[in-house]
């Protein structure tokens, strides 16, 4: 194998992961944000 088709292999194989990772990261918030909703804080009137 040479090195020009190792490296772009190389490169494929990271940004691959990468990008996975960051949408396993992605599908992570979104279920921690289904699960724990925000509340709306409660507007006090001072008048």
């Amino acid at each position: 194998m040479s090195n020009t088709v190792f490296g772009l292999t190389m490169l494929v194989v990271g940004m691959g992961g990468t990008l996975a990772t960051l949408f396993l990261i992605t599908l992570a918030i979104h279920a921690l944000a289904a699960l724990f909703p925000v509340r709306p804080e409660e507007t006090e009137d001072r008048k």
